[in-house]
């Protein structure tokens, strides 16, 4: 192999790692809320109360998912996105919530504080 096509292929693949490189950092600083380190933005994270008596968080938006905890009536709670699942009470939207582990729950069960968290 030539100096030149060493050289040649040395810069192609500088080029891809620093796309790459830019592509990955890219949609995790797109994100709303505070600075979590110098130049980058951490996803903006949201605040609900549960309504019900005894909410079951899930580990999908719907009733056939696996029970992952339960929140009670009056409990805050962190909502990280929400997402369409299935109907509950006539709503279909769920949220995500990121209290000790990820789970869903619905939103039917749980009032906003603030803003209606965003899409997934």
């Amino acid at each position: 192999m030539s100096l030149r096509s060493a050289l040649t292929r040395f810069a192609i693949a500088g080029v891809a790692g620093t796309l790459a490189a830019a592509a990955a950092v890219t949609p995790a600083t797109a994100g709303e809320g505070g600075q979590s380190g110098p130049g980058r933005q951490a996803p903006r994270l949201y605040k609900g109360v549960v309504t019900a008596s005894q909410l079951l968080l899930r580990s999908a938006p719907n009733r056939g998912g696996k029970v992952i905890r339960v929140a009670f009536r009056n409990d805050i709670v962190t909502v990280y996105c929400r997402t369409t699942g299935q109907k509950i009470g006539g709503n279909t939207q769920w949220y995500l919530l990121t209290d000790g582990a990820w789970a869903y729950g619905s939103a039917r069960y749980i009032r906003d504080l603030g803003p209606t968290p965003r899409r997934c």
